[in-house]
């Protein structure tokens, strides 16, 4: 199982989760491989070029459905290279500001970005990522116009939230395990949660929809996917038996400690899924006026 995030990121904890328990079922070792680099391109590089025969996972976030709609010039084509196996998880990102910023509710931040059009800056992982597209999503549903700092070479998710808490950027959208410990420290202010519910993480934290943009929904989710040529009955097998193991009730419990909540889809309707979500994205690209790299 390969993932782009490196240790402690989504894609590396519900890995980590869930190949004991396919290790377990197979009879055989399952390992973890993290390939961070590339701006999370690395990892499904690598997978594109692998024998498929199904011994080799590519374990990502929605980004690898989002990337086909912005970034051009990859080793590897997110839609036609890959097929898509499994739904793993969905769980909201939470939208923050930084403590300098002086900002602690969504409709103050709307207040300050349409006083000084363009002027604020928000943070993201990369052009064409999840945390990328979500902000320009909720840029657009709440009316306002805002500067992107995308990360640059080598930078991680860490480091966009440490450039939001040190007042680089004004807002940005982080996976709330990963914002927690500067929540909990007071020098991030949490403004809303992405889904359409709000997190057990943060119970006291509205959503999005709830604080002043009506009908915002948008949830980071995870993956399994496979490189394309895997046969039929391989994908199929995969398929039954990851879905197999996310229905372990102890799994679930502990996956619910992350405020995460196991998605139920068939292959065929996960690959519809991964088409349908790579052509939201391509018209949130489109509206935002972002030319494809």
């Amino acid at each position: 199982m390969i993932e782009p995030f490196g240790k402690g990121g989504g894609p590396d904890v519900i890995s980590r989760a869930i190949s004991p328990k396919l290790s377990e079922l197979w009879g055989q070792p399952v390992t973890v491989e993290n390939h961070p680099g590339a701006g999370s391109t690395a990892a499904p590089a690598l997978v594109a070029k692998s024998p498929p025969d199904g011994y080799t996972l590519l374990v990502n976030t929605s980004a690898h459905a989002y990337s086909a709609a912005v970034l051009k010039n990859l080793p590897y084509n997110p839609l036609k290279d890959f097929i898509p196996v499994a739904p793993l998880t969905s769980q909201p990102y939470v939208l923050v500001a930084g403590k300098s910023s002086g900002i602690t509710t969504v409709k103050e931040l709307i207040a300050a970005a349409k006083a000084k059009p363009g002027e604020l800056k928000f943070g993201s992982t990369g052009m064409g990522t999840g945390t990328h597209l979500g902000l320009e999503k909720f840029n657009l549903e709440a009316g306002i116009k805002a500067t992107h700092v995308p990360a640059r070479p080598g930078e991680a998710i860490a480091d966009v939230i440490a450039n939001t808490v040190a007042g680089h950027t004004t807002y940005m959208m982080a996976p709330i395990q990963l914002a927690l410990i500067e929540i909990r420290a007071g020098n991030l202010r949490t403004l809303g949660v992405t889904t359409k519910k709000r997190s057990p993480l943060l119970p006291e934290v509205p959503t999005i929809a709830e604080a002043g943009v009506p009908g915002f929904d948008y949830p980071i989710w995870y993956g399994v996917w496979v490189p394309a040529g895997t046969p039929a009955g391989v994908v199929d097998k995969l398929a039954n038996d990851i879905a197999r193991v996310l229905a372990a009730p102890d799994l679930r419990d502990q996956l619910a400690k992350d405020g995460a909540d196991p998605m139920s889809m068939t292959q065929p309707e996960f690959a519809r899924f991964v088409l349908s979500e790579s052509e939201s994205a391509a018209r949130i690209v489109e509206a935002a006026g972002i030319k494809p790299q």
